[in-house]
């Protein structure tokens, strides 16, 4: 991978021009820090992510984990080293408070920031988001023990951190989970049950795994309202801190990817009796928090996990954005439309109409996604730590957004990888060239972390109703706010305001339209949708407010953003029509077919 994976300018002007984030440094949390501080977390990301993270993604991709006959996980060495300096660095605890070992640095550093890795190599990032994720949640919700005994080892880098959710019979319904956590009456539980799709679940890349895992109290509650979260280490910690014995936790198997393959994918069995912890069966647990209160702390995780996702998702297509740009300036082939004359030299593919149509389509999705994804990043900054009305409106739009900034990069990154794919040509689709790997990397992420179909239903169902609507007044409420900033300015930018305000009234009116109907069945038929019709809104406001940041400023990086937002005005955001029109009508074709028909 000769090319940079980011593109370190785009991020400055997201960074500073847009979004400000030096005036971060005036909030107590981050005092310590100011731009120098910001750029060198940055400069060294991308450093690192270069010279540590990049070379061996091919390699990872084409010799993935294989699970040997003793039960243990056999991953290329390059893996375990990136890890190593990662950990040395500091950068898992980059934005954890001081007193854990931290940085305290801002989220919305700390994305951008992991975004270079992610970028560089999906697999091997995968390791140190998952263990981040795992670490804040039990920071937010578990004991102080258990932070002094499982999230300081996470942040130093030797242990390593899962979510495990998924069951094989299960999936996305978690109300059908069947794993069991008795209680021991010494503190501890045993849990039995199976855990599919786990994501980083074994390895040997650290001292230990520590898996956080959602399982049923008998007695319980039945459905979600009866789920419990545990902590099961790989291994047992003993009180000094040295590891124990080897918890009841089993490796089955391993699944074999499409994409993303360096990271390893695991179905895991608890408590089976293949290990005896304290001569008896049964995985031991530690719960977090209280009883059946499990998936209200497993959010904690899951909603980070989405952002993170989303991310993922930008970076691989931000990846692939930008060897296409290098390879069209540099392939030549074929004639400018107008040039007759069959002895004139070739010119670059970057010189056609339908490339150019491809560039900038890809790069209005990769700029635009990387955009909204630091504003909600920067929104979980200002829920943290703005204090009163501010955190509160911060959190509430932070609700609102989080799926669209899960699920649009999932849906239009990947279709970026296809551009990038298409602008190579015939190479495109052979592994001599990385788009290809891209483009399968990238499309494990409309599945992780809740579907798009459960994102729509998420936003739709809950987000746009929740609290009266307040979620939805507020965010029309920022884009009007835009609006009148882009009205007053003139030329393009009122053009464009004029369009978003259009497609902002028709989103309200059509989803009081959809619940007015008083059928939830009809309402959410449709719901993706609306969560593309939603997704396109949000992204052409965030379109327009890097418009309005670059006004005034020349060069050929202001009006590439310039050109980038005209693409997305004249040609994405008018798909938000047909897809409205079908909301409006309520529509029951998919509720009317037969399964037998198909």
């Amino acid at each position: 991978m000769a090319t940079a994976p980011l593109s370190r300018r785009d991020l400055d002007f997201l960074l500073y021009e847009w979004l400000d984030v030096t005036a971060l440094t005036g909030r107590k949390r981050f005092a310590e820090h100011s731009k120098e501080t910001f750029d060198a977390v940055l400069d060294l990301s991308a450093e690192m992510a270069v010279k540590h993270f990049a070379p061996h993604n091919k390699k990872a991709d084409a010799q993935e984990p294989r699970m040997l006959p003793d039960g243990t996980v056999e991953l290329i060495p390059e893996v375990a080293e990136a890890l190593r300096i990662f950990g040395e660095a500091g950068l898992v605890a980059g934005q954890f408070d001081e007193s854990l070992g931290g940085m305290q640095l801002p989220a919305v550093l700390a994305r951008a920031s992991m975004a270079w890795f992610q970028a560089a190599n999906a697999g091997t990032s995968s390791y140190p988001f998952l263990t981040v994720g795992n670490a804040n949640l039990l920071v937010a919700h578990g004991t102080q023990q258990q932070i002094d005994t499982f999230v300081r080892p996470m942040l130093e880098g030797r242990f390593f951190g899962t979510m495990c959710l998924s069951e094989p019979q299960a999936g996305s319904s978690l109300a059908d989970i069947t794993t069991r956590a008795v209680p021991r009456g010494d503190g501890t539980y045993r849990l039995t049950g199976t855990k599919m799709w786990i994501s980083g679940g074994d390895h040997e890349l650290g001292e230990n795994i520590v898996h956080l895992v959602l399982a049923k109290v008998p007695g319980g509650p039945a459905g979600v309202k009866g789920i419990s979260l545990f902590v099961v280490p790989k291994w047992l910690v003993n009180e000094d801190g040295t590891l124990g014995e080897r918890n009841d936790v089993t490796l089955v198997g391993l699944n074999h990817k499409m994409g993303n393959r360096g990271t390893t994918n695991t179905l895991l069995n608890f408590g089976d009796g293949t290990r005896t912890p304290s001569g008896e069966a049964g995985a031991v647990g530690y719960l977090v928090g209280e009883e059946n209160r499990g998936l209200s702390y497993m959010f904690h995780m899951m909603n980070e996990a989405r952002i993170g996702v989303g991310f993922l998702a930008i970076s691989l297509g931000y990846a692939g954005y930008l060897q296409s740009v290098e390879y069209a300036a540099t392939r030549t082939q074929g004639r400018a439309a107008d040039d007759k004359d069959p002895a004139s030299p070739p010119v670059p593919i970057d010189r056609h109409a339908d490339v150019r149509r491809m560039l900038l389509a890809q790069k209005s999705y990769v700029e635009g996604a990387l955009a909204l994804g630091l504003y909600c990043a920067k929104l979980f900054d200002d829920q943290e730590t703005a204090g009163g009305e501010e955190a509160a409106r911060a959190a509430l739009l932070l609700d609102i957004l989080t799926p669209i900034v899960k699920s649009w990069p999932s849906q239009w990154c990947l279709e970026a990888n296809s551009l990038a794919i298409q602008v190579h040509g015939g190479y495109g689709y052979t592994r001599d060239y990385d788009v290809e790997q891209f483009y399968r990397d990238n499309r494990l992420n409309p599945i992780h972390e809740g579907t798009h179909g459960i994102q729509g239903l998420d936003l739709l169902g809950r987000k746009v109703t929740m609290k009266g609507g307040a979620g939805l007044a507020l965010f029309a409420e920022a884009v009007r706010a835009t609006i009148v900033r882009a009205e007053a300015l003139g030329g393009a930018a009122s053009e464009y305001a004029g369009q978003l305000a259009a497609v902002l009234e028709r989103v309200v009116a059509t989803t009081g339209r959809l619940w007015g109907a008083g059928d939830p069945a009809v309402a959410l038929a449709n719901s993706s949708a609306y969560l593309e019709a939603f997704g396109h809104l949000v992204v052409a406001w965030i379109w327009l407010e890097q418009l309005l940041a670059a006004d005034g400023r020349s060069g050929d990086f202001y009006e590439g953003k310039r050109a980038a937002a005209r693409y997305f005005y004249r040609y994405e955001l008018p798909r938000t029509g047909p897809q409205l029109d079908l909301l409006d009508s309520l529509d029951r074709t998919l509720l009317d077919v037969d399964p037998a028909w198909f």
